[in-house]
């Protein structure tokens, strides 16, 4: 696989010009598939240093929670505006490895979610007794109704909408042939004025009303 070949999301953490992380440079071309002349016993070999070093890392972040100073923290998650998109789609493919990954372990990935938020929550209040409900449902997509879906956005009923009917919604629209996400965004594009304009009106009027009640 070339560069021009890795999907765009993954251009940056594909560049082979990267430092090493976890994988070093020629992992990332084995797994990528740059580098093919491996024998079956190398590459046995190559797997099983890939997940030493997964499970070591794994266990370096307990340190890292524990002793990495707040600064060298900060500057982790603070990456330059052209990697922010890079960044953030590593951070969610991180959580998705994770969650794939513990499918069947002893601890369940929600009870072990939870205690991680809860840990980092009693650390930003610098107490034990900082306590949170942290909830997280894994709950399958199912069928919508089209029909009901194309007459709530007809009678702009946009509230009425359920987070279900709109993801769904937008997956069998990305699905269709007739659908271009490029001509869709030009056209969003031109349209994000006048609907920042008209949020920005209605906020005005909002506070103008709410003025003259309270006076």
């Amino acid at each position: 696989m070339s560069q021009d070949d890795v999907p765009e999301s993954l251009r940056t953490a594909a560049d082979s010009d990267r430092p090493r992380g976890i994988l070093t440079p020629s992992d990332r071309d084995f797994l990528l598939g740059r580098k093919t002349d491996y024998t079956d016993h190398s590459k046995k070999q190559k797997r099983n240093r890939i997940r030493r070093r997964v499970r070591n890392a794994i266990l370096d972040f307990s340190i890292l929670f524990e002793y990495m100073e707040e600064r060298d923290r900060e500057t982790v998650f603070d990456p330059d505006d052209e990697d922010r998109d890079a960044y953030t789609q590593g951070i969610t493919d991180m959580l998705a490895f994770l969650h794939l990954g513990t499918m069947g372990y002893h601890t369940p990935f929600k009870d072990m979610l939870s205690e991680g938020v809860g840990k980092a929550e009693q650390r930003l209040a610098g107490s034990n007794y900082r306590m949170v409900n942290v909830e997280f449902n894994v709950e399958p997509v199912g069928q919508i109704d089209v029909d009901e879906v194309i007459e709530k956005l007809d009678n702009e009923e946009f509230a009425q909408l359920t987070d279900e009917e709109l993801r769904a919604f937008v997956r069998l629209l990305t699905m269709s042939d007739g659908f271009s996400p490029e001509a869709t965004r030009d056209e969003i594009k031109d349209r994000v004025n006048e609907f920042s304009e008209r949020v920005s009106e209605s906020a005005e009027t909002r506070e103008r009303n709410l003025e003259e009640l309270t006076n």
